[in-house]
């Protein structure tokens, strides 16, 4: 399968990293990495990419990892359409107090536009 995962440096998109590559090694996915830019973020884009090369070194694989600009959410949708990916992954979803799940507004926007199928890992 083809995947694109979409990471943005918070704690939650570094979990999805991990899980994401673990799963990708176990599966053999074809796994590409997009590192957006978001207005918060907690690392630079260039180490969040420093640290997606080397948790997939660790789990034995060789992926693409891609620094991108622009809207985050409009930028992950169009690549994932344009190339063909069969599945789009972005962490997201905290719990409110009421145990409810709470999106970020690029996973919002992913999770409403994408025509591909998208994963949320939590």
């Amino acid at each position: 399968m083809k995947v694109l995962l979409g990471v943005a440096g918070s704690e939650e998109s570094m979990r999805a990293l991990e899980k994401t590559v673990e799963r990708a090694a176990d599966a053999g996915d074809d796994l590409t990495i997009a590192v957006i830019e978001k207005d918060d973020m907690e690392r630079s884009q260039e180490s969040v990419a420093e640290r997606a090369r080397a948790v997939a070194a660790e789990h034995g694989l060789d992926v693409e990892v891609r620094v991108l600009g622009g809207h985050a959410g409009s930028t992950l949708v169009d690549i994932a359409e344009r190339e063909g990916f069969d599945e789009l992954a972005i962490g997201g979803g905290t719990e409110s107090p009421m145990g409810k799940i709470r999106l970020g507004p690029v996973t919002e926007f992913v999770l409403l536009n994408a025509t591909t199928t998208v994963r949320l890992v939590r």
